[in-house]
């Protein structure tokens, strides 16, 4: 047997004083999202959006369903939607903020394991890394310059053709 260790590097913000201007403007595009997401059940609110190389901004937020597992993750609501109107346009950067009516979120949490890897096939698709932005209600915000930083042993398309 071998032991392994595995480390990522991300950057850490205190606040959002320190990102740049667009990057700001993607995280308020994301809040706004979350907003408007549609969360009767856990009252666990998340918005992401996505900026495209084409420029556009493409916002999703989380839809949840009475039958659990019928609903969908925002993040993958951002990327399916990119993908339908933009198909041919890269996704350069998705911020992720989250809120709850039950508490305070503080910290930035991570996109579950099927956006991971819906993030990832984008990776794959264009060809090109993602950075991601998360972030909770206020507070600290990570900074990752690609999605192999959260799912490092992602499953590739490559993987398929042997």
């Amino acid at each position: 047997m071998k032991k392994r260790e595995l480390k990522i590097t991300y950057a850490e913000f205190e606040n959002e004083n320190e990102l740049k201007p667009s990057d700001r403007e993607l995280l308020e595009k994301a809040r706004l999202a979350a907003d408007m997401a549609y969360a009767p059940y856990s009252n666990f609110y998340v918005g992401a959006a996505l900026l495209l190389k084409n420029g556009k901004i493409i916002s999703g937020n989380n839809q949840e369903n009475v039958a659990y597992p019928s609903g969908l993750c925002a993040e993958r609501v951002a990327i399916y939607a990119a993908g339908a109107a933009y198909p041919d346009s890269a996704i350069d950067t998705i911020a992720v903020t989250c809120k709850s009516k039950a508490f305070e979120v503080n910290e930035p949490l991570s996109p579950c394991g099927a956006c991971r890897q819906a993030i990832a096939e984008y990776e794959m698709r264009h060809k090109t890394n993602i950075r991601i932005l998360l972030m909770g209600e206020k507070g600290t915000i990570r900074m990752l310059e690609s999605i192999s930083d959260l799912l490092p042993f992602m499953f590739k398309a490559e993987e398929l053709k042997k």
